[in-house]
């Protein structure tokens, strides 16, 4: 074992004050070896190591796991009849752990209402403001809406001088089918004797005797509720009985009234009447008030009518009626109108268009607004689109038409809502000339200026005083962890898992938790290096608040800004789980070591630049790409090379690959959905492609019974081979008594899953292994059957690494199968491992190892796109993963990697870079070209971080 000047003698560590240190002693959960380290306090420390060496065990299954059991312990007595079966870590023990917090990367909230304002609770003070402060304005004037109490009535009558009359009226309201004299009798009946028609005052008694009393309308006629006198006391301010009378009688005239109230002022200077309503209305229009609920989507009162609060409908795409906008209308540029029989509603467009200045001979994407809308609209000439499938939905008991509306149907964003989710009258509501349903839709960024240079009055700065303060720290928080592009309206479920953690991270930031200890797992992913160094702030305030923050990490920019490194190694699996080195890292030069951590930092190990770069000649170009924030841009896509794809987050990358590239080719191969982003067309060598295959970080499997060895198709041979032993074939045991999916060979208490699952109401739920097959999950005669001394359950319980070695000389087939997941440095994992339990990364590598594996028909004519392919991988691992990767190009396929990390960037033969910001300040490309012409330009944040990994 290593270590640093600075690190603390494990000798002494039972001497440690756990005030200062955080001490774990003899933790051998998985594959660590009794290691024993302690933590200083209040600082941040990073844990490294291959993928596969032990720093997950001891961070989250050794450190996080007892964190958690402790806090349960102080819970009530239900959640406590449990400790006796829950698992403690094994430890020796673990002294001075604080509250632990942990912030894995988990992927994102699957409530389809889930928004990245929800989550961090942004959005909650964005209702509290507006319900607050917010301002309604009339749609129809402009002009703020305000209703009146009593005190603005009653405020207005004391303008006027002492002596001033005041009469106070309310006008006469009819209702259940009563006639103007049967309504004055009721009123009568109520006490009231007097009515003022049209401007005369009589009794109510002499107006039922009047002979022409039924020609008198209801609108002529007003109750008078009280005569007053304005008077002042000797300081100059209302006589506090006048104003009394006054208040009292205003609060009589707005009830009678039904919310409406005049006021006459007869002075010396004349006579003014002025009408008052405690009705919250302006233009004739009934206006909600601001409360919490009116901007609350998940609440049926807030929520959208149309959407429901969801964001989008099921309605016409107008991508799919416009499916190639280079197209005119005279080329047939609009899809319905394109067959024999519908081209009588093209016709009069085409014919009549010269009538009424339409340019059908110009392409959809440069027509102007009202142009474009006009196709929809139609005129006197022409029917539009909106009459042409009200028509095909007005004929839908024929099947011909059904079908034909179903072509042009999808999921679009909501009109009356745009998709923010809140009902239309919310956006009626502003604050500095911005509804909430603006500010949700703009970039966070943007979003954090406008607060920044937010002015309102001193009023209104008293009332949401603390509220702005949690939305600016917030706001500034989600910008420092490298999530400013975002808006607060995405939904949860779309976000990566890097994006996940980190609005995790914001979130906890907001908080401002004191005294905790926060594990985190990988925060850097999905971050490009520029935004790294951001992170880094965040995790030192973190720290700067009094926290303990521990984070598992590769990112070398994070491991140079830390107090201390602890490195678990030296290898994955069972050669893993040591500590090989503890201490700061200071850029110190050492001597080649077991730690392949500091062999990397010290320039020791690297990986080599390539001795030359491919060169392709056939490419896919993508034209007009104008999906999310890319900027109508033209992409050439090189084949038979590796390819990367580069920039800062947000910067459009994912949009132009995964919901573009993708998509658009799988669709022209038949083989998806029609959920593809806007461009205008995709040209190029498309023959040379047969297959596409997307290997993202999605798990493997949604079951937990999923695992890298049926994911591999390893396991039919693998179940085939047990069938044949002696004792199966005596027993007459089929391949399915070794399957943990059907009934049969299975444990039937748990149905093949290990475990069992106690449900724990309000907290997460607690997994006990199986009591009756102790996790092994088959019954204990199918387990008798072995092939050389292994069960099944034993073989499944092997590591990749073990299980190569196992059966290389005996079943070369299986052996053969298991190989590639070794090639792409998955060999510490188990064969068995319940999918569930693999990162992101790994998930991604054993799809990888997959495709390696395959007897592919269409070798060299398939293009692979990886997403991330470097998350969770230390430096030795992304070596092996390039290995690999370059295995599937040197066979003839095409390789295309959305990635951050340098090290791979630099390994590529073409680099594309979008940017250069994230968000709207993003979406152009900004590179296209090897990595040593793209060192050459200046100003470019990945060409920046690049000259350092070329030079």
């Amino acid at each position: 074992m290593k270590k640093s000047d600075s690190a603390v003698d494990i000798k002494d560590i039972d001497s440690l004050d756990p005030k200062q240190y955080i001490i774990i002693k003899g933790a051998r959960v998985n594959n660590l070896k009794n290691v024993s380290v302690a933590i200083k306090r209040n600082t941040l420390t990073v844990i490294t190591g291959l993928s596969g060496s032990g720093k997950s065990s001891l961070a989250f299954d050794t450190l996080y796991a007892e964190g958690q059991r402790m806090y349960v312990e102080s819970l009530s007595s239900y959640a406590r009849q449990f400790l006796g079966r829950m698992e403690k870590p094994e430890v020796d023990y673990i002294k001075g752990i604080s509250p632990a917090i942990a912030i894995e990367q988990k992927v994102g909230s699957k409530n389809p209402r889930s928004t990245v304002g929800t989550t961090t609770e942004i959005y909650d003070y964005f209702k509290l403001l507006f319900a607050r402060i917010g301002v309604t304005y009339s749609p129809k004037s402009g002009e703020a809406v305000r209703k009146d109490s009593v005190s603005d009535v009653v405020n207005f009558a004391f303008t006027y001088p002492e002596n001033t009359k005041v009469i106070i009226l309310s006008p006469l309201k009819t209702k259940e089918n009563r006639d103007v004299l049967e309504e004055l009798l009721l009123h009568l009946k109520k006490g009231f004797t007097r009515i003022m028609v049209k401007d005369e005052v009589v009794l109510i008694e002499d107006f039922l005797e009047l002979a022409d009393k039924k020609k008198v309308k209801a609108s002529d006629v007003k109750i008078l509720i009280d005569r007053a006198v304005v008077h002042f006391d000797e300081n100059n301010n209302p006589e506090e009985d006048t104003q009394y009378r006054i208040s009292d009688s205003v609060q009589t005239a707005f009830f009678e009234g039904e919310g409406d109230c005049e006021v006459q002022i007869i002075s010396e200077d004349g006579k003014v009447s002025k009408s008052f309503s405690d009705r919250f209305e302006l233009d004739g229009m009934l206006f909600e008030e601001p409360t919490v609920n009116l901007f609350t989507f998940n609440n049926p009162y807030g929520a959208c009518k149309r959407c429901e609060g969801f964001g989008n409908v099921l309605g016409l795409d107008p991508e799919l009626v416009f499916p190639d906008k280079n197209l005119s209308v005279f080329e047939g540029a609009i899809a319905p109108w394109r067959s024999e029989k519908m081209n009588e509603y093209l016709m009069p467009l085409v014919r009549k268009g010269i009538q009424f200045d339409f340019p059908i001979h110009r392409a959809i994407k440069d027509l102007t607004e009202e142009q474009y809308r006009l196709l929809w609209t139609g005129n006197e000439y022409f029917m539009g689109l909106d009459d042409f499938f009200r028509f095909l939905e007005e004929q839908t008991y024929k099947i011909q038409y059904r079908v034909m509306l179903s072509r042009y149907r999808g999921r679009t964003t909501c009109p009356d809502c745009r998709g923010s989710r809140l009902r239309k009258d919310a956006s009626y509501v502003k604050i500095g000339g911005k509804s909430i349903i603006d500010l949700v839709l703009m970039p966070i960024s943007t979003v954090s200026e406008f607060f920044k240079n937010l002015e309102i009055t001193e009023y209104e700065q008293k009332v949401a005083k603390r509220i702005l303060i949690e939305i600016n720290n917030r706001l500034d928080f989600m910008q420092r962890v490298g999530l400013g592009y975002l808006t607060l309206n995405r939904l949860a479920n779309s976000l990566s898992g890097g994006e996940t953690q980190r609005i995790r991270l914001a979130t906890s930031l907001g908080s401002s938790l004191v005294g905790s200890m926060y594990i985190l797992d990988e925060p850097s992913i999905g971050l490009h290096p520029r935004d790294t160094q951001r992170l880094v702030s965040v995790l030192e305030s973190l720290k700067a608040l009094g926290n303990t923050v521990i984070v598992v990490e590769h990112e070398e920019e994070v491991m140079r800004a830390s107090d201390e490194i602890i490195d678990i190694g030296p290898d994955a699996g069972n050669l893993g789980g040591h500590l090989v080195f503890q201490g700061a890292w200071n850029g110190q030069k050492v001597e080649k070591s077991d730690s392949h951590t500091l062999n990397f930092l010290s320039g020791i190990d690297k990986i080599e630049i390539p001795k030359h770069r491919r060169k392709f000649l056939d490419f896919i170009s993508v034209n007009g790409a104008s999906e999310n924030n890319l900027k109508n841009v033209d992409v050439k896509i090189p084949l038979g090379v590796l390819a990367v794809v580069t920039g800062v987050s947000g910067s459009g990358k994912s949009t132009l690959i995964r919901k573009i590239l993708y998509p658009a080719l799988a669709k022209l191969k038949g083989e998806y959905g029609d959920d593809v982003g806007k461009y205008s067309d995709i040209t190029g060598s498309l023959s040379r492609i047969t297959q596409i295959e997307m290997v993202d970080q999605n798990p493997i499997g949604k079951s937990s019974r999923s695992n890298p060895v049926t994911y591999i198709k390893a396991y039919d041979t693998l179940r085939a081979l047990m069938a044949e032993q002696p004792l199966s074939k005596t027993r007459d045991y089929k391949p399915a008594h070794f399957s943990f999916n059907v009934e049969g060979g299975r444990c039937e208490a748990c149905q093949g899953e290990g475990h069992q699952t106690i449900e724990m109401q309000f907290m997460a739920d607690v997994k006990l292994t199986c009591e009756s097959c102790q996790g092994r999950r088959f019954k204990k005669e199918v387990l008798e059957v072995k092939y050389n001394d292994k069960d099944i359950a034993e073989i499944l319980d092997m590591t990749v690494d073990e299980a190569v070695d196992f059966f290389k000389n005996s079943q070369a087939k299986i052996a053969d199968k298991i190989q590639p997941l070794q090639d792409v440095g998955l060999g510490y994992i188990k064969l068995g491992q319940a999918s569930n339990t693999l990162s992101g990364g790994e998930a991604q590598r054993v799809k990888l190892a997959f495709f390696l594996g395959k007897g592919n028909a269409d070798k060299g004519k398939t293009l692979f796109i990886f997403d991330e392919p470097t998350t969770g991988l230390h430096f030795h691992d992304i070596k092996k993963l390039l290995k690999a990767m370059n295995a599937l190009v040197d066979q003839g396929d095409s390789v295309i990697i959305i990635e951050h990390n340098m090290e791979v960037i630099k390994s590529s033969d073409w680099i594309i870079d979008l940017g250069p910001e994230g968000g709207d300040a993003g979406g152009y490309v900004c590179f296209e070209g090897t990595p040593e012409e793209m060192v050459k330009i200046e100003g470019n944040y990945t060409a920046d971080f690049l000259k350092e990994k070329l030079a």
